[in-house]
């Protein structure tokens, strides 16, 4: 998934650089159609997300309250899934607000009078 989102945000930085004529509308039409597959596994990630740490969270509360040692390994075994549940995320949230961005950007390609300034 990363490379899937990370070449196609590229894909549209170098569409959006490109001097050469383009059907903005259909471009438009075909971005929307991936900010909401990519919204849609945001979504997803984060109710996993959460769910983990929730996990994570209750299996350190019990530990501190019964101090059983089994729980240990469980503990452990939560951190390694929810780190890299946070960073993949996190590149989820990340890239999906550069894409909010890449469509105002077409948008303004479409209509000038409506620019959006970076930031």
């Amino acid at each position: 998934m990363k490379k899937r989102i990370l070449a196609y945000l590229d894909y549209i930085d170098r569409m959006l650089q490109c001097d050469e004529e383009q059907d903005w509308e259909k471009q438009v039409a075909l971005h929307l159609d991936q900010i909401r597959f990519f919204s849609h596994e945001r979504l997803v990630h984060l109710i996993v997300f959460v769910l983990v740490a929730l996990c994570t969270v209750m299996c350190i509360l019990a530990f501190v309250i019964s101090s059983a040692m089994m729980l240990l390994p469980l503990i452990v075994m939560l951190f390694v899934l929810l780190i890299p549940y946070c960073m993949h995320y996190y590149l989820l949230e990340n890239s999906v607000q550069k894409m909010y961005q890449q469509y105002d950007e077409m948008i303004g390609k479409i209509h000038p009078y409506f620019s959006m300034k970076k930031g």
